[in-house]
């Protein structure tokens, strides 16, 4: 592989067909969210597997208001010693991200004392910290999603989409005004445990065991499974498709008008999440309850349910076998400073905050934004409700204003809607690198949360070569052979068959359900404090990040063995 990966491809000033944004199209603190030019060439890029479908002109919202906005603040904050944040590119619709150098010792100095200051009283008071934060989060959120669209005229839905923009930026205000904190201790805690002679494949499973919404919302989730076993309707669900199968359910009624009954009332409480992170464009599982029906289907093509308390005490278990373990190679001086670092990393724990936020932020918080563009899109007579997605910000306050009718977008949303899809089939052949290629990544997020670390970058550069072993980071133990399944978006997440093994780019919270059906997790990317990382030692399952291509190496039906102890991926087609 050449040293440096060309942009010509992707480099353009539209972020869209019929769009050019202008200085005031969004707030930055250290550098603007834009497309790619040539002069980006001469940095490195890597494709975000956060957002495998790409984004719509709403949703680049994110972009703006998430990774660049959100995470540059963040990191002016704290600060950051050696970072500025995040910079964001699209190629196509598809996001590329780096972290924002700082290349002057004088100031990484500077930072560095700053970060001295403020960063011990924040991990201190982290759990009240948070709970104030999610407080604000539950207020707005029940704000919104109670929020009456009804006779609202076209101008007046303006101001409710202002509002729902607000909220969806404070929400990643606070996701990176937290993350950056506990991302810091837990690397400082790594750090520690590598001069103390620690495996750092080990330090992972030292904070698992800890419950959080999101493995409440699955174990919910398979509590409604056992009623429909219970209540004997089985046989509808095996008979039909997960589209089909609310009017199925509700033409049998009876038991299975009742079962409905029960998984609205699961919806009102834990219906209020998206099949991807931070995009406008998914509905709400209590907008579209399909996902949720599909996995409850296969969920009852197992004989039993997940035992959610005896993978809870396995955790534990493993969690607490490694930390004496740990203890018992260590001098009495080591173990003081051990203990002292591992309290923090446990007090203010990433890897369980990591799903607890997800459920009121990632999962959550475009909600809002999409129930107050539906509602502009039903005003102004739109086509099809989700046409106001492929508007941008300036687009949708001219249209509130009555600046413009909706017949003047009616061609372009058009032509935007085939722009996505182009470039949606073309996601298993973006590059995963783009610009300039390092001999290696020191940034320590974008090792442990990324996965750009050597295996990574070896996997890239034996890109379209026959190679039947996958090396990667060892994130969960055990080994396993199965049929594989790979998939690069959640849309056909709820056909996974139970005991296959998830062949993906990577996973984020909305992933989580099927991990109490597969046998093992394979990822392109991501670290030790990936998701797909601290979800399947919670789930018990073996899972391999980081290999660079699993999803160009394998295919869906090879079978395939993984070995989560040695990070090891074996394809035996």
């Amino acid at each position: 592989m050449s040293d440096v990966a060309p942009l010509d491809d992707y480099v353009t000033d539209e972020w869209y067909p019929g769009f050019k944004p202008n200085f005031e199209q969004a707030a930055w603190a250290i550098e603007p969210f834009r497309t790619f030019n040539k002069e980006d060439e001469s940095r490195f890029w890597f494709l975000d597997f956060h957002w495998p479908r790409g984004m719509t002109p709403l949703g680049l919202i994110w972009c703006e208001d998430g990774y660049t906005w959100g995470s540059q603040l963040a990191a002016e904050t704290l600060p950051l010693p050696p970072g500025y944040g995040v910079a964001c590119r699209i190629a196509g619709t598809h996001i590329y991200g780096n972290g924002i150098d700082v290349h002057s010792a004088h100031e990484i100095a500077q930072r560095g004392a700053r970060m001295a200051r403020n960063l011990p009283p924040i991990l201190q008071r982290f759990p009240e910290l948070w709970a104030e934060r999610a407080e604000e989060l539950k207020s707005a959120l029940h704000y919104f999603e109670n929020f009456d669209y009804r006779q609202r005229s076209l101008a007046g839905l303006w101001q409710p989409l202002f509002e729902a923009r607000r909220f969806f930026k404070r929400s990643f205000e606070i996701h990176f005004e937290l993350m950056y904190p506990l991302l810091v201790n837990y690397i400082g805690f790594r750090g520690l445990c590598q001069e103390l002679g620690i495996d750092p494949a080990e330090i992972g499973k030292f904070c698992q065991g800890y419950d959080n919404k999101i493995l409440e919302t699955d174990r919910e989730l398979w509590k409604v499974t056992a009623e429909a076993r219970r209540l004997g309707i089985s046989d509808i669900f095996a008979a039909n498709e997960p589209e089909n199968l609310k009017t199925a359910l509700q033409a049998a009624g009876g038991n299975a008008q009742r079962w409905l009954d029960r998984f609205d009332e699961f919806l009102g409480v834990y219906g209020y999440r998206t099949e991807g992170a931070c995009d406008v464009y998914l509905p709400a599982w209590i907008e579209d309850p399909t996902p949720p029906l599909g996995t409850i289907r296969t969920f009852l093509q197992k004989s039993r349910d997940f035992d959610f308390a005896a993978a809870r005490r396995g955790a534990i278990d493993e969690r607490d076998t490694a930390v004496e373990v740990a203890r018992s190679k260590l001098s009495r001086a080591e173990l003081e400073a051990f203990n002292a670092g591992l309290d923090s990393v446990r007090h203010a724990n990433f890897a369980w905050w990591n799903d607890e936020h997800n459920f009121l932020i990632d999962l959550r918080s475009t909600l809002p934004l999409r129930r107050a563009a539906l509602a502009i899109g039903e005003a102004a007579g739109a086509e099809r409700k989700d046409d106001t997605c492929f508007l941008f910000w300036p687009e949708l306050r001219d249209l509130c204003a009555g600046k413009r009718t909706w017949h003047s977008f009616r061609g372009i949303v058009k032509d935007r809607r085939d722009y996505y899809a182009y470039w949606n089939a073309r996601r298993p052949q973006m590059p995963k690198v783009l610009g300039t290629i390092p001999a290696h990544v020191s940034d320590p997020v974008l090792i442990e949360i990324f996965g750009l670390h050597h295996h990574f970058f070896e996997g890239i550069r034996n890109a379209g070569k026959q190679v039947d072993t996958l090396v990667g980071v060892a994130a969960s133990s055990g080994l396993v052979r199965g049929r594989a399944r790979v998939l690069f978006t959640a849309d056909q997440l709820h056909r996974i068959e139970p005991g296959e093994i998830l062949i993906c780019e990577s996973t984020s919270p909305n992933w989580t359900p099927c991990f109490g059906k597969i046998a093992a997790c394979v990822c392109d990317g991501g670290g030790t404090l990936a998701h797909a990382s601290i979800v399947s030692r919670e789930y018990r399952i073996p899972c391999v990040v980081g290999v660079g291509t699993a999803t160009l190496m394998i295919k869906t039906g090879d079978t395939v063995e993984v070995d989560g102890g040695k990070g090891i991926v074996r394809v035996i087609r």
